[in-house]
């Protein structure tokens, strides 16, 4: 027997070998594929990380808190105000921030970024100042409160827009910033009228 047909000898009982070899990783790799599919289904989205920054994630979070005072002050205009555009004006805050409400919880859940259910103590204590008043004095408060929240508004969502690399938190921010500066040119104009 020459070495051709003896190193083919070896190659032909090794094949078996080698493809069982190879048969038993290809199992294995198809199992752990499997376990890792079957773990990423079992571990539900809310409890994953954000996947957005720290930076884009606090203002969301924030812009929640934001957004549910408005509606609650709206409420508050709505039902309290002595003026009618003061009346309308909330009325108006509760329809446009609901909306924005909406799909800024239809942003965080996507971003698997947890919103709040209740105000915090600062907005709270905002609510809780604004329902001691009465007349008057309930709207120029009101007023003068609604500018200076949405003068800090439009700041903040100029300033969200240019930062964040999020095409989605920069769609909902370029979808709100006209809005946040459409209400704030009709409470300042509601300002002059009152003056």
């Amino acid at each position: 027997m020459n070495t051709n047909t003896q190193s083919q000898q070896t190659i032909e009982q090794g094949k078996p070998r080698i493809l069982k070899l190879i048969s038993n990783s290809a199992s294995a790799t198809m199992s752990m594929a499997l376990v890792a599919v079957g773990f990423m289904i079992a571990v539900p989205r809310a409890n994953a990380a954000p996947t957005v920054c720290t930076k884009d994630c606090n203002f969301i979070q924030a812009a929640a808190q934001g957004g549910m005072t408005e509606v609650k002050l709206g409420e508050l205009a709505s039902r309290t105000g002595q003026r009618d555009d003061v009346k309308q004006f909330g009325q108006r805050m509760v329809k446009d921030h609901d909306g924005i409400n909406d799909d800024l919880k239809a942003l965080a859940a996507q971003k698997g970024v947890t919103l709040p259910d209740n105000l915090d103590a600062e907005h709270q204590g905002m609510v809780d100042k604004m329902s001691a008043l009465s007349g008057s004095d309930f709207d120029n408060a009101y007023i003068t409160g609604m500018i200076k929240d949405h003068k800090s508004d439009a700041k903040a969502f100029k300033a969200e827009s240019s930062a964040t690399k999020d095409t989605d938190v920069k769609g909902f921010v370029e979808k709100t910033i006209p809005v946040v500066n459409e209400h704030l040119k009709v409470i300042t104009a509601m300002k002059k009228q009152g003056s």
